[in-house]
């Protein structure tokens, strides 16, 4: 994977395998006004460390190219809001019941879990609906390939397992 918005798509195109409606805040799809619950999944973190590849994960063979590649990486965490709204405060709990289920034991490709931290459950007047602050963190590593000549092509986001 590549780039953080194609993170938050795939977070919620697993969420919806899942059974739990979701879409990414901010984006072009706009939220269902049904009363089942949804979870808006955005970005709030990302904490890498020191900057550049550092650590060396071994090498590749690339057919295409018939060369070997250098691959470096470092491991990086994702926070992501999915905060989960719904018509009622038992919508809301379903929601939460599902996210919880969804991200027991694993999370999309190339995202592994870490913690999830629930918040307390409010009504937004403003909305007309239930809301629950949610915030998930993930690891991942960020992979970066090298050419003979030391210079980066490329990078993209691998999972990790603990």
């Amino acid at each position: 994977m590549k780039g953080l918005q194609e993170l938050r798509g795939a977070l919620a195109g697993f969420l919806r395998e899942h059974g739990l409606e979701a879409v990414t805040a901010w984006g072009p799809e706009r939220r269902p006004r049904a009363g089942g619950p949804v979870a808006a999944v955005s970005l709030r973190g990302f904490e890498s460390g020191p900057p550049g590849f550092q650590d060396y994960l071994g090498e590749r063979y690339d057919e295409a190219k018939g060369g070997w590649e250098e691959l470096y990486g470092k491991r990086v965490e994702l926070t992501f809001g999915l905060d989960v709204y719904a018509a009622s405060a038992q919508g809301v709990q379903a929601g939460l019941d599902i996210l919880q289920e969804a991200l027991g034991e694993k999370g999309p490709a190339g995202l592994c879990p870490v913690g999830l931290t629930v918040g307390e459950t409010a009504f937004q007047s403003g909305s007309g609906r239930y809301c629950c602050p949610v915030q998930a963190r993930f690891w991942v590593w960020a992979v970066a390939v090298s050419r003979e000549d030391g210079a980066f092509l490329d990078f993209e986001v691998r999972g990790e397992r603990v």
